[in-house]
């Protein structure tokens, strides 16, 4: 599987943000796709996550603010940031494996497809 992102870029405080993520290179079936992120500094976080079902998960940190979705039959992957704050500034990754969702879905462990990453900065 190959994962693109796009959409990051710079934002003020309390402004938004929508990531995509386009997949290819498999045949759909059950897959759980996440969002991680790298702030400077810090460990890598996981921020959300959806599987083929539609079922979702968001990290406390962004739930409220964040809405993970996908398209699957553009195999695309969104995730809309809105009330951004300067903690979320960071590397956003995609990230895609070929099973549903598990309770370990922060865990990069989790995943075997990454996408290059995009960079969020909100000042």
């Amino acid at each position: 599987v190959q994962l693109v992102e796009s959409g990051g870029g710079s934002v003020q405080a309390g402004g938004s943000l929508r990531l995509s993520c386009a997949a290819s290179g498999y045949t759909y079936r059950s897959y759980c796709m996440g969002w991680f992120r790298q702030a400077p500094g810090k460990e890598g976080e996981g921020v959300a996550a959806i599987d083929s079902g539609g079922s979702t998960v968001y990290a406390d940190s962004v739930k409220g603010r964040f809405t993970i979705s996908h398209d699957r039959s553009k195999n695309m992957g969104y995730l809309q940031m809105n009330n951004l704050k300067p903690e979320d500034t960071g590397i956003y990754y995609c990230a895609a494996d070929l099973r549903r969702c598990s309770i370990s879905w922060y865990r990069r462990q989790e995943y075997n497809s990454w996408g290059q990453g995009t960079q969020v900065t909100v000042s």
